[in-house]
């Protein structure tokens, strides 16, 4: 190979295994002080208002599918378009969400470490933290469509690197639709099934009318199944310190969207399992849009607040919603 050749391939290599860049991103926020009439610090149903955020940004901004927390304010979303955006939260003198700072918005890199081409493969749906030793090292992101998962380390709060192929079963690779994987979330050390994965699919059904789903562990390891709710459909889980579970769904209703939160115990996530658990949270209407991403966070003062994101489809009748909730100390 003549050596101009040589040397531009070397470049190309170089450029294809380097971290992805982000890009500074100006989010504005405007705060949400009520939820269904109620200031923040009131309980709604089963859970306690604490505020919320109306955020926009550049163009490349929206259509958050997922969101994870790296520590009590950093976080990683994504995006229905192939993003990762980054940011810190910061809050009021209350404890409420005030506004976004630091953010960035950075491309997924595939295994080989290219940005993923524009198009079915870059429809990430959903994002969970990998702990290390107690530190946030890595996350893991499901993909629908192009249905698969993989994982991307983390440095100074920032996805690096290509991504890294997780195994899956065939039945959930072989799905090629926006309703396949829609929730990815990892149990927690006191879970019964600590370290597992939960994968969850939207709109592949059971014989039964259920929800296929299936846990990736070593020792709890195989299907598992989540009763359907009517008009409803999954759009992300987390997992509370203790091991219960929170389900995130979302339908559409008479010129608005519906969503609700499920609470699984921890005892019902377990190979085999059809889990129903119940409703602590359900809203229609102005307060809410299209809910998909939920995530728990654990303020600096040990409480876990639960996050729920919309995904605007980069609509400009669509909004991006951060609200917050907190257990009410009897259900914590």
């Amino acid at each position: 190979m003549p050596i101009l050749k040589r040397v531009l391939a070397a470049l190309l290599a170089a450029s294809l295994s380097a971290p992805a860049l982000a890009q500074p991103a100006l989010i504005s926020a405007r705060p949400i002080f009520l939820f269904d009439g109620v200031p923040p610090g009131q309980q709604v149903q089963g859970l306690v208002w604490r505020g919320g955020l109306v955020l926009d940004g550049p163009a490349e901004f929206g259509g958050l599918s997922g969101i994870t927390f790296l520590d009590s304010s950093h976080f990683v979303a994504v995006s229905d378009k192939g993003y990762f955006v980054t940011g810190r939260l910061e809050t009021g003198a209350d404890g409420t969400p005030a506004n976004v700072r630091e953010a960035d918005i950075s491309v997924i890199r595939n295994s080989h470490g290219a940005d993923l081409p524009e198009n079915y493969s870059r429809d990430a749906e959903a994002v969970e933290t990998i702990v290390r030793d107690g530190k946030s090292a890595a996350i893991r992101v499901g993909f629908e469509n192009l249905t698969r998962v993989a994982d991307f380390e983390i440095s100074d709060f920032q996805p690096v690197g290509a991504a890294k192929e997780v195994a899956i079963p065939d039945w959930l690779s072989n799905l090629r639709t926006n309703e396949s994987l829609e929730a990815v979330c990892i149990a927690p050390p006191a879970s019964p099934i600590s370290g597992s994965t939960l994968l969850l699919t939207e709109g592949a059904m059971t014989n039964d009318g259920d929800h296929s789903a299936f846990l990736l562990g070593h020792n709890d390891r195989g299907p598992i199944t989540l009763v359907a709710s009517p008009d409803l459909k999954p759009t992300d889980c987390a997992f509370l310190p203790n091991g219960d579970l929170l389900v995130l769904e979302r339908g559409t209703g008479f010129l608005s969207f519906t969503m609700q939160i499920r609470r699984i115990r921890a005892d019902d996530v377990k190979p085999g399992a059809r889990m129903r658990g119940q409703i602590i949270l359900s809203a229609a209407g102005g307060d809410i849009d299209n809910m998909e991403g939920i995530a728990v966070r654990q303020t600096e003062g040990g409480a876990s607040r639960i996050v729920i994101v919309s995904d605007d489809n980069y609509n400009d009748w669509e909004r991006t919603l951060w609200l917050e909730f907190e257990l009410p100390p009897e259900a914590r």
